[in-house]
């Protein structure tokens, strides 16, 4: 009953965290995996959980039909919408300094003169007490403000307060070759970054509340690494396993995921695929104007969008509705099922290889006959080879799965 309790004053912080707050200040899932999974091409369209937008932004210069962006935080499309507005009336070299670097002194005038009618009218009054986040005043960056930003800043702030460890995270990321950053991750980084006191950081529901993560999936993280520890020792071993995995095993030279939180931006070189010159000028050419962006949940938008849809991109919400509104669930699969054409592929993340819910999920409601899985047959062999080259790195299941209609 105390564990119960809990969980409800955890989710009841979280729910308020969501409903005043943009949580995401760019996507946390890997669009190079993404794109060997979903096969992209002219007839396609596509739909995907909003978050930061960058992912969306990446689906459509692979050239779909459209792309259905959809999130039920509005500040959410809201950000997205800056970026397409940003894509339409800015130059490159302004665009980036905004969503590149992190900061512009002139945001607030680009704002001002050129990007706020672009936006649509529920957009503004959200970057009308907003844009000021990209002036970058001292070292500030947009990507220390929201929800990711503000465990991004704290980040920054434990790193300062020490400084042999900040020194070695610096040479870390710069790093040549991936031997070497193995060796400086080992030598230099593990012994000064893995201290009990931050253990015991990662390991609060709050801190997971603060990065998106609901206490339902929180439980779901701690089961995949060890069901018979502490939850806290679990999740923060969790932790530990994903950020050796990504410091050691994979280049940060690309990692642009890590070391934008760690730099306060992003580079030319370590940038999402729509910061970059060429990909950059596409969009603006005419592709971005297949993103459509949408305030709703996924089964609202299906219900009152008749139009068929090949790709589904839900991200990891599943873990949520799975152990919150099994109704919900099934109620969002029966409509997905509905709106997907006969080559539909679904595409989704989770804090486990196996996720519990998918087991007993049903279609429509928790008491139909039509199981879940016995309508997606799953490419696991691809999801596995690919969850081995996720840049992100923090989730325990990658999930490629063909909708049988």
């Amino acid at each position: 009953m105390a564990n119960s309790l809990s969980d409800r004053l955890h989710q009841r912080v979280f729910d308020g965290l969501y409903n005043r707050s943009l949580l995401y200040n760019a996507c946390w899932e890997d669009p190079a995996c993404d794109r060997q999974a979903l096969r992209l091409g002219p007839d396609d369209s596509v739909l995907v959980i909003t978050s930061g937008g960058c992912n969306a932004l990446d689906y459509a210069l692979c050239g779909p039909r459209r792309v259905v962006a959809v999130d039920a935080n509005p500040r959410q499309g809201a950000l997205l919408e800056l970026k397409l507005a940003g894509i339409r009336a800015l130059e490159y070299e302004d665009f980036f300094m905004m969503f590149g670097y992190g900061r512009h002194p002139d945001a607030v005038h680009l704002y001002d003169s050129r990007l706020r009618q672009e936006l649509p009218a529920w957009a503004r009054p959200i970057w009308d007490r907003r844009i000021r986040w990209f002036t970058g005043r001292g070292r500030d960056s947009f990507y220390y403000h929201g929800l990711a930003g503000a465990v991004a800043r704290l980040a920054r702030s434990y790193l300062r307060m020490r400084p042999g460890l900040d020194r070695a995270m610096r040479r870390l990321i710069d790093a040549k070759d991936l031997t070497e950053q193995q060796d400086l991750y080992d030598r230099e980084v593990a012994p000064r970054l893995w201290t009990p006191m931050l253990a015991w950081a990662v390991s609060r529901q709050a801190t997971m509340s603060l990065l998106g993560v609901p206490p339902a999936q929180t439980r779901e993280v701690a089961l995949h690494h060890d069901a018979d520890a502490p939850a806290d020792h679990s999740v923060a071993g969790f932790i530990r396993a994903c950020i050796e995995r990504v410091f050691r095993q994979l280049p940060l030279s690309d990692n642009y995921f890590w070391t934008c939180y760690l730099r306060g931006g992003y580079t030319p070189t370590c940038c999402p695929e729509y910061l970059k010159p060429g990909n950059f000028a596409a969009l603006k050419a005419g592709l971005v104007d297949r993103v459509e962006v949408r305030t709703a949940t996924v089964a609202n938008l299906l219900a009152a969008d008749p139009r068929p849809l090949s790709r589904f991109v839900l991200l990891d919400h599943l873990d949520w509705m799975g152990a919150h509104c099994p109704m919900d669930l099934g109620e969002e699969w029966r409509l997905i099922l509905e709106r997907a054409t006969p080559d539909a592929l679904a595409l989704f993340r989770s804090a486990r290889a196996e996720p519990g819910w998918l087991a007993d999920a049903r279609i429509g409601s928790p008491n139909s006959p039509i199981r879940l899985k016995d309508r997606l047959r799953f490419d696991r062999a691809l999801a596995d080879r690919l969850h081995q080259l996720d840049r992100v790195g923090t989730y325990g299941g990658f999930h490629i799965a063909e909708i049988l209609k």
